[in-house]
């Protein structure tokens, strides 16, 4: 059964531009680089409620391929050097959820 994680940080006010910034230009191109993309099913920001904050979903086979991923994804030095270093202090709080599928309904 599929294991969903989702991501969600709460970014400081007036930090949403330089963290969409830093995805587009960095982070998300060093993922496609290291192939750690394959498992993203999509990025999000919020627009109302809670603003802010950037979510992001992810789609794992099981929880051993989850953490596969995030070590990958933690070794791609591009990433973590040249990416991670700059987002983490855009960042006020992080929330990690791990969802199953619902046996009914559609799943992405």
């Amino acid at each position: 059964m599929a294991l969903y994680e989702l991501r969600t940080y709460t970014l400081y006010v007036g930090k949403m531009a330089e963290a969409t910034r830093l995805y587009q230009e960095i982070g998300f191109p060093a993922m496609i680089a290291g192939g750690q993309d394959k498992k993203l099913v999509g990025y999000f920001q919020g627009d109302t409620g809670t603003i802010n904050q950037l979510v992001h979903l992810w789609k794992f086979d099981d929880d051993a391929d989850r953490r596969a991923h995030w070590a990958a994804l933690g070794a791609n030095r591009d990433f973590a050097e040249g990416f991670a270093v700059k987002f983490r202090p855009l960042v006020m709080t992080q929330e990690v959820k791990l969802l199953q599928a619902a046996p009914w309904g559609p799943h992405p």
